[in-house]
């Protein structure tokens, strides 16, 4: 039926509704991106899951957000049940055989899965701000703070380092307007109480060390299977801004951490971007800029973006022209808005003679949509209508016991579970508030109140080995040359950047 090329995703009917013919996904095309919609309840999240198994089966790792707690069944066997036996024998998948994937179950809370951090260096200011919602004035403030760090070696790694950073600007405003520009108290303030506001809703989860390591979602079993990276997504979804923010960072982080690779026979990772709407709704432009660069360059680095969302319309032109394999199920048309969705969905398809796109949009049946990949020389095959194929993996959320299970099996199992707090800006300005208190102290002979030196328990700043690889956590050179990749917007600033910091490691 297929080949070690491709990925089957259903079969197509002839207009009597009879079979006609096996729907695929060619391996090679697979970074191309590609988009999956339909209203509620039509099938998009079976879809995702066939296409996760799909890469999986392949060697493909895949990277994908469970937004209800549906998605968590890929990790054990399916069972036979007469709908999926009939949809199976109707597209004529013989055999129907059923497995599990190896999942790694991740979680930014730390709860349904192995939590993920980054730092707040790694997020930068653009990102930053974006997740806090700043206004101009205080985007400026923000990009400030962080020069400042580069500039006096301050890591800036946890929610707390940022917030005393912030207080000692605001401390040194006169002196950091005459050489960095304008820095009001008022500016300071406001972005103080959005902290502390996304610290009550729980970022400060995200925010510290161990940071992720980009390799640890590029696993592949030793039988030559991807790993499948499930973020569970349901408590995280309660800050829509913190789950579009974090995909919009680990997209970054996978544009300039991999190396290009060209077209190769497969791609390298697979990243489903379910509720995509929520990375562009109320989105700046520059963000806007920097998801379609991102999208547009990421497919040289070997990796594939699938956005999930209900409306095409929620996706921007210039990210939906790049989007090269699409699964469109039912849409409803009864509002103008609606409309002009099932509109443009049919517009985007290259046309079949043998019915009308638009109509049938509306007609599809749950587990039915209308599928254009990627065929020879990168042309879109005509849409056909199609069955999707039945899952090999349970439909339906696992237990707790079973994601208990999969997590002590894990392969980083024990590797982020427990965070780390070493040395960083908030010790470090307390150090410097510490010494300028004695030195005063001493000129004056007026002893002074007791303020804390600080001090991590965690060990000194640098050779700290995380992970079974060894590798070490960011140098203050590292951080701040991860910091100036953020504002680099040329190819040349990202390879010097690269360059510099694989030296600073190599050392």
């Amino acid at each position: 039926m297929t080949d070690e090329k491709s990925i089957f995703l259903g079969a197509s009917r002839k207009p009597d509704d009879s079979y006609q013919k096996p729907e695929e996904l060619l391996l090679r095309y697979g970074n191309r991106h590609g988009l999956v919609t339909g209203a509620t309840g039509t099938g998009k999240t079976v879809t995702l899951q066939v296409l996760a198994e799909g890469f999986s089966r392949r060697g493909v790792p895949v990277f994908c957000a469970d937004i209800k707690g549906d998605l968590s069944g890929i990790a054990m066997k399916g069972e036979a049940k007469d709908f999926l036996t009939a949809r199976a024998k109707q597209v004529k998948l013989n055999p129907y055989e059923f497995e599990q994937f190896p999942v790694i179950f991740w979680d930014l809370f730390g709860e349904q899965g192995h939590p993920i951090r980054a730092t707040v260096s790694e997020m930068g200011p653009l990102l930053l701000s974006r997740l806090m919602d700043l206004s101009e004035a205080q985007e400026g403030v923000m990009n400030i703070a962080f020069k400042i760090a580069d500039d006096e070696g301050l890591l800036l790694l946890d929610m707390k380092d940022l917030q005393a950073l912030l207080a000692n600007i605001a401390e040194r405003a006169d002196e950091i307007g005459v050489k960095y520009g304008n820095v009001t108290k008022a500016s300071v303030g406001a972005i103080q109480r959005t902290l502390l506001i996304l610290d009550q809703q729980g970022a400060s989860h995200f925010f510290g060390e161990p940071a992720l390591k980009i390799s640890d979602l590029m696993r592949t079993t030793p039988d030559g299977r991807g790993a499948i990276n499930v973020l569970a997504a349901d408590k995280l979804m309660m800050n829509p801004r913190l789950y579009a923010t974090f995909l919009l960072w680990l997209l970054s982080e996978l544009f300039e951490e991999l190396p290009e690779v060209g077209d190769p026979d497969k791609p390298k990772l697979v990243f489903f971007f379910d509720e995509a709407h929520l990375l562009f709704d109320d989105a700046p432009k520059i963000v806007v800029d920097r998801v379609e660069q991102v999208v547009r360059l990421i497919r040289s680095k070997g990796v594939g973006v699938y956005f999930v969302t209900q409306n095409p319309l929620d996706v921007p032109d210039t990210v939906l022209a790049q989007l090269g394999n699409r699964v469109q199920h039912a849409l409803r048309a009864y509002t103008p808005r609606e409309q002009k969705a099932v509109k443009t969905a049919a517009e985007t398809f290259r046309p079949n003679p043998d019915f009308d796109c638009a109509k049938v949009i509306t007609q599809l049946g749950v587990g039915e949509a209308l599928v254009s990949t990627l065929g020879e020389k990168a042309v879109p095959s005509v849409v056909q209508r199609t069955l999707i194929r039945p899952p090999s993996s349970r439909i339906g959320p696992i237990t707790d016991a079973e994601r208990k299970t999969i997590m002590d099996e894990s392969p980083v199992s024990g590797q982020y579970d427990k965070a780390v707090d070493r040395e960083s800006a908030f010790e470090m300005l307390q150090k410097k508030a510490g010494a300028a208190a004695e030195a005063t102290e001493q000129a004056d002979g007026k002893p002074r109140g007791g303020q804390s030196s600080g001090g991590s328990v965690w060990g000194e700043v640098g050779d700290i080995l995380v992970g079974s690889g060894g590798s070490r956590r960011q140098s203050v050179a590292e951080a701040a040359m991860k910091s100036v990749v953020r504002s680099v917007g040329s190819s040349l600033g990202r390879a010097l950047v690269r360059g510099i910091l694989g030296g600073l490691t190599k050392r």
